[in-house]
């Protein structure tokens, strides 16, 4: 791989390695982790330096960390069934995309300007790739158990909410919770649409009779019911 690092990019992917505790021989491993296929394909000179390969690799590495995990943490009475749901649960995109927005990832992507203009770096499809390149790159630098220890410093937190919720999602919770308090259902209002058509973000508030929770903030309505049903059950399940 030759490719040369800008200092200010190095300084970048350091800092990026201190925060989540990565001891990163080859910078040059991380570095491609970040780049999405998009800046590729209007880079002729770059044509093959894109995360997608590490991408495959990561994969692999994430899900045989988390079903490692999981054989060892849950007890013989749990089936093959239960495994998979959970396994399923936490190393989806859906899980993922939020952990690469909390780790900064987003703003650490190498992305086309066709991409970059139509919202890229909100995308839960690019961030929950951009993960799994990182895991790839790890491995190939640290070998497997440094890459399943990164692995599990964020999937055993994503672990232990599913089997506290049983696999459900908060509406589902919440309608749960609520009927059998008082026999009624959540209602959900939708209180604002904001930004432009490639990064709107959602507002929803829920109403429990009389009492509402939110506005919450998600950049779909149905995430951001999520995010507003979650707290209204903290809340209310006490």
């Amino acid at each position: 791989m030759n490719n040369t690092i800008s200092p200010d990019r190095k300084k970048l992917l350091i800092q990026f390695c201190k925060q989540r505790k990565l001891k990163f021989k080859d910078l040059e491993l991380l570095n491609l982790a970040f780049h999405h296929r998009s800046f590729t394909n209007e880079n002729k000179v770059k044509k093959l330096y894109n995360n997608e390969r590490l991408e495959f690799l990561g994969d692999s590495v994430l899900g045989l960390s988390t079903a490692d995990f999981l054989y060892q943490d849950m007890s013989l009475n749990h089936q093959e069934g239960d495994l998979a749901k959970i396994k399923a649960a936490v190393v989806s995109e859906k899980s993922l995309a939020p952990i690469a927005i909390s780790f900064g990832i987003d703003k650490l992507l190498v992305l086309g300007h066709g991409e970059e203009v139509s919202g890229g770096r909100t995308k839960p499809a690019i961030l929950a790739d951009c993960m799994e390149a990182i895991i790839g790159a790890y491995y190939l630098d640290q070998g497997y158990d440094e890459a399943k220890k990164y692995v599990l410093s964020f999937i055993e937190p994503e672990i232990r909410k599913v089997q506290k919720n049983g696999g459900k999602d908060y509406k589902t919770l919440l309608q749960e919770l609520y009927q059998k308090m008082c026999k009624k259902v959540p209602v959900y209002e939708l209180v604002s649409v904001t930004g432009p058509d490639h990064a709107q973000v959602f507002s929803v508030s829920v109403h429990l009779d009389n009492v509402t929770y939110g506005p919450a903030k998600g950049k779909s309505k149905k995430d951001a019911e999520q995010q507003a049903a979650q707290m209204a059950y903290d809340c209310i399940k006490e």
